[in-house]
């Protein structure tokens, strides 16, 4: 949070920075509508927010991409090398250029991406305000701090130890779950990942439908693993990435091949993790490995406890990296987690699991 804090009983501070008056105008309009939340600056470019971020002190950013002189992104790394502060980046979903500086800024500290408001009278706008509302409250909470000391793994007490070495079998498949901080923590798991890894690896990560094509291209341009959107019925190959597609769940069928659904929310959550996990669990049993990354909520904790019933291995992020320690706290809370791990022990991990399980 920023150094002013949030207290309760007030709304929410907002700065908006934003070139277009246009898009100024309605983003004003939109907050003003929403009483958790007040505009307290409107800067037409990052620089202009960078001088007044010390006097302003807002609670939240909504940060445009596309800014005269310095971008979105490096407004983003200035911001929180600085003075850490959350940010929700506004970005427009369908232009290849402002999607790439979007998924950078989320990597370089930005919290979370939403679709530009459109005019009143656009089918959709109701539920872009909404959107850009709720991320905007809801990010204004989450603790950015500009490092985290790490620290040596843990084995989590009170949990059942991973099962002995003899026992132990050499995973085929890995799901990877995240939402809040998750396309930073994805990039650098899949980035210690060889590109000849020995097994498929299925994504879920909590973002809006009209961003996932182009988060997955930002993955497949920056990690040695091939990364697409899945599509039901493809056979997942080693060494290739499935991202679940928005507003569909990721599930791995008996037959081995990736099925798609548009069932219930879990978790207030589709795609959801836990949906992912347990068909891991059911189709793969001690074969599979989970991870659970940062994330707000207990979306993939369910999911991961059933895959360590059924004997696989399961990690979760450690609080001393995890942008939000909810998801994995949340499984660590119900015994899920064999380990608790920070983010940069993640992939080595899984490197060891798949080539040598009797060293666990």
């Amino acid at each position: 949070m920023s150094d002013a804090g949030f207290l309760p009983g007030r709304p929410v501070r907002v700065m908006v920075v934003e070139d277009s008056p246009v898009i100024q105008g309605l983003l004003r309009m939109i907050i003003a509508a929403d009483p958790r939340l007040e505009v307290c600056a409107v800067c037409p470019s990052g620089e202009a927010a960078i001088a007044a971020l010390s006097e302003v002190c807002p609670d939240v950013i909504s940060m445009d991409i596309r800014l005269p002189g310095m971008d979105g992104l490096e407004a983003t790394r200035t911001i929180m090398s600085r003075m850490p502060t959350p940010i929700v980046v506004i970005a427009d979903a369908v232009e290849d250029s402002s999607l790439r500086i979007s998924m950078n800024a989320l990597r370089s500290g930005a919290l979370s991406v939403v679709e530009k408001p459109a005019g009143f009278s656009h089918v959709h706008h109701a539920e872009i305000a909404e959107t850009i509302c709720t991320q905007l409250f809801i990010m204004s909470q989450v603790p950015v701090i500009r490092q985290r000391p790490l620290r040596a793994p843990a084995v989590l007490s009170g949990q059942l130890p991973y099962p002995e070495p003899g026992r132990r079998r050499v995973p085929t498949i890995a799901g990877l779950v995240a939402s809040t901080g998750g396309p930073a923590a994805l990039a650098r798991v899949l980035g210690g990942l060889p590109a000849d890894f020995p097994i498929p690896i299925l994504i879920v990560q909590h973002m809006g439908a009209a961003f996932m094509p182009g988060f997955a291209a930002w993955l497949d341009g920056i990690v040695p693993l091939q990364v697409g959107i899945a599509t039901a019925g493809q056979m997942p190959m080693p060494g290739q990435v499935y991202v679940a597609p928005g507003d569909q769940h990721l599930t791995l069928s008996p037959d081995g091949t990736l099925r798609l659904g548009r069932e219930a929310q879990v978790s207030s959550q589709r795609p959801s993790g836990t949906v992912l996990f347990r068909s891991l669990a059911e189709v793969c049993g001690a074969r599979a490995l989970g991870a659970l990354l940062t994330g707000m909520g207990e979306d993939g904790a369910e999911g991961l406890l059933a895959m360590r019933h059924s004997g696989a291995l399961t990690l979760t992020e450690d609080d001393s990296t995890a942008v939000v320690y909810g998801m994995p706290q949340a499984a660590v809370r119900i015994g899920a987690s064999s380990l608790s791990l920070p983010l940069d022990r993640i992939a080595d991990t899984m490197r060891r699991a798949v080539a040598e399980p009797a060293s666990w």
